[in-house]
């Protein structure tokens, strides 16, 4: 039997993608091994969000190759799809795939296991594809489960090349969706994420709409928690937010994407919002969910970014309060129309100002977890850590600790939030 290993870059719709490709290659006849396990074929589900993304994926391949000279190595994913020009220059690997025609990678494996010749098979996006039909109900010990419901992209921001190598939008249809989410509660699984490249666009080539995706989870018997993958505020409605405050099973964690927080930054990004329409969203969730906690990405060193525009942005996130803030630095991408723009900020600056956003990030998150302690709250058990302490995840996502022998995984428990550990809190049992 052919054993196959998988390795994952990038976010959770790379992770689901995975998972189903690991799924259809056993289906195939393949043994899926895992980490640390020797495999006749390794595979690379690659991501190109920023240009570091690109060379940890080149390295990783090189690494690869390296450790394992008689390997079958297959790269595929966003990498592939949007730079199919820089594909024939890494011989590293010997299957190419993009991030379209994911079925087609256990035939072209099978296909180089027979001739030995390299196969670089990508192919283009078009208008009009539909979703690719892909599914698992298997995420090891893991009590939480992602599925994709929403591929691509059609915003085209200024630094993204996401469009490019995810094509337009399309969606899981409502019907394939449930037939999903049942396997999932038949495995045994509590909590399901629902992902997509753009999820708030989800349904927009069906009829549908993000609302309808998340009433349909929230009835499947057997699933306790729905939790929502990366979100834009402009495509989500007040309405949308009261029908999902009447879904006790929706977890109030919400992932809003905001990149910036001054708005002539946010128009030379071509983002389609301004600040101050962000910061109502985010009151109608508080009004809505007065647990809710508020995540976000925010980029530092965009094209023209001034010292009094990041100070308008580190105010903004202040005035937010977010709970967690993913801090990271603009890297130019080809392709794109920010990477010709004048006036590139240098990378000190860039360094500098990270570190200023990420310091910020941690103050609001440590304000956050103080808010919590005191409170009970049903947490959902799922690692457990050394000396018998127990990790699991409270519906808003804080992570919690509990001394406890006693193997608690896939149960959801009520716990007292006592202290601060880390990044999330100390608990105990109140049963």
């Amino acid at each position: 039997m052919v054993r196959v290993r998988f390795f994952t870059l990038g976010c959770k719709v790379n992770q689901y993608e995975t998972q189903a490709l690991a799924c259809r290659f056993a289906a195939e006849g393949f043994q899926v091994e895992q980490e640390g396990e020797d495999s006749d074929v390794l595979i690379i589900n690659s991501c190109t969000v920023t240009a570091e993304g690109d060379r940890k994926n080149r390295q990783l391949l090189r690494r690869l190759r390296r450790e394992h000279p008689q390997a079958v190595i297959a790269l595929t994913g966003c990498y592939p799809q949007a730079f199919p020009q820089e594909m024939e220059a890494l011989t590293e690997a010997d299957v190419i795939t993009g991030s379209r025609d994911r079925a087609g990678l256990v035939a072209a494996v099978r296909r180089f296991l027979g001739e030995r010749k390299r196969i670089v098979a990508i192919t283009p996006h078009a208008p009009g594809e539909t979703f690719e039909a892909m599914h698992t109900d298997d995420f090891g010990r893991r009590t939480r489960a992602f599925v994709k419901i929403e591929d691509g992209c059609e915003n085209y921001c200024a630094y993204c090349i996401i469009p490019t190598a995810r094509g337009p939008i399309r969606s899981k249809p409502l019907e394939d969706l449930k037939a999903e989410l049942e396997e999932l509660a038949a495995s045994g699984y509590k909590e399901v994420v629902l992902a997509g490249i753009n999820l708030s666009s989800y349904g927009r080539d069906l009829g549908y709409r993000l609302i309808d995706a998340i009433q349909l989870a929230c009835r499947v018997p057997g699933l306790e928690r729905i939790r929502l993958g990366s979100l834009e505020p402009d495509l989500i409605t007040p309405e949308d937010f009261r029908l999902m405050s009447l879904e006790p099973k929706l977890c109030p964690q919400f992932h809003l994407s905001l990149q910036s927080g001054c708005d002539t930054v946010l128009e030379r990004m071509g983002r389609h919002y301004n600040t101050a329409q962000y910061l109502e969203v985010c009151r109608t969730i508080h009004q809505r969910f007065p647990l809710a906690a508020l995540t976000t990405d925010l980029m530092v060193g965009f094209p023209g970014e001034t010292d009094e525009e990041f100070q308008q942005s580190l105010d903004f996130a202040a005035q937010v309060g977010f709970s967690k803030i993913h801090a990271f630095s603009y890297s130019p991408r080809p392709g794109t129309r920010a990477a010709a723009m004048p006036d590139q900020v240098p990378g000190q600056v860039k360094k500098a100002r990270s570190a200023a956003l990420i310091a910020q990030g941690d103050a609001l998150r440590k304000k956050f977890l103080q808010n919590m302690v005191g409170l009970a709250q049903p947490v959902l058990f799922e690692d457990r850590g050394k000396d018998g302490l127990q990790i699991g995840y409270t519906p808003n996502y804080t992570p919690v600790i509990v001394a406890e022998p006693e193997d608690l995984h896939g149960q959801i428990l009520p716990v007292l939030l006592t202290g601060l550990e880390g990044d999330g809190c100390t608990g105990v049992l109140t049963l």
